[in-house]
């Protein structure tokens, strides 16, 4: 990755396939991104760049990739596999990970007591959830055109995660057809099931 590339990224934004860290406080902590990422879409994680876009470098990359490896190969089950590299814009060391979209999730992250969760990323979040649902295929394209779907997408777009009773409100039909909806549009891999909580919550799962 070049500076010019570097640019246009950090312009983004933090978002559901990019997080920034000024630095990693600790390996628990940013095994839940990186499995989150990896439970999701992919993303890529910069490391020495402030949540406002600010470069400011890293003081010790083997400090920072000394906890990604704690993270990578313990406290994420199955272990993570990511790539990185290194730019010093400036005379600045940033790290840039990059993590994909896994085969073998779900991906669990494992806690200090030995707790093993799913985390995904939901909007620019990593949020736990009970149960992973697996899609091989990418959502019909008529089925994101339809206007429910259309106007589900732009809400999700806008807040961070819908309930059926919600959705059911936003578009006037039951919420026992909203509840339907919402579990069909998950198993064709437009949503992610957010159920820690009750109700169950969903978020969007495509990447903008």
């Amino acid at each position: 990755m070049n500076r010019t590339e570097l640019d246009a990224l950090i312009e983004q934004g933090e978002g559901v396939r990019l997080e920034f860290k000024r630095t990693l406080s600790s390996a628990w902590r940013i095994a839940r991104t990186l499995a989150a990422f990896a439970n999701t879409s992919g993303g890529t994680l910069l490391i020495g760049v402030a949540d406002d876009g600010r470069m400011l470098g890293v003081s010790s990359e083997l400090r920072e990739m000394r906890r990604i490896e704690e993270a990578t190969d313990q406290l994420i089950d199955p272990p993570l596999g990511v790539s990185y590299e290194t730019l010093s814009p400036d005379g600045r060391k940033l790290l840039i990970l990059t993590i994909k979209e896994s085969d073998e999730k779900p991906h669990y992250v494992i806690d200090e007591a030995g707790k093993r969760t799913i985390y995904v990323r939901a909007k620019d979040k990593s949020v736990p959830t009970n149960k992973l649902i697996i899609s091989t295929d990418a959502p019909a394209a008529a089925l994101v055109q339809s206007p429910a779907v259309r106007l589900l997408i732009q809400y999700l777009r806008r807040n961070d995660d819908i309930t059926a009773e919600k959705l059911a409100k936003l578009t006037n039909i039951s919420t026992y057809r909203a509840d339907k909806q919402l579990k069909l549009l998950t198993e064709q891999g437009l949503l992610l099931l957010l159920n820690k909580q009750r109700p169950a919550r969903y978020a969007l799962k495509l990447a903008e």
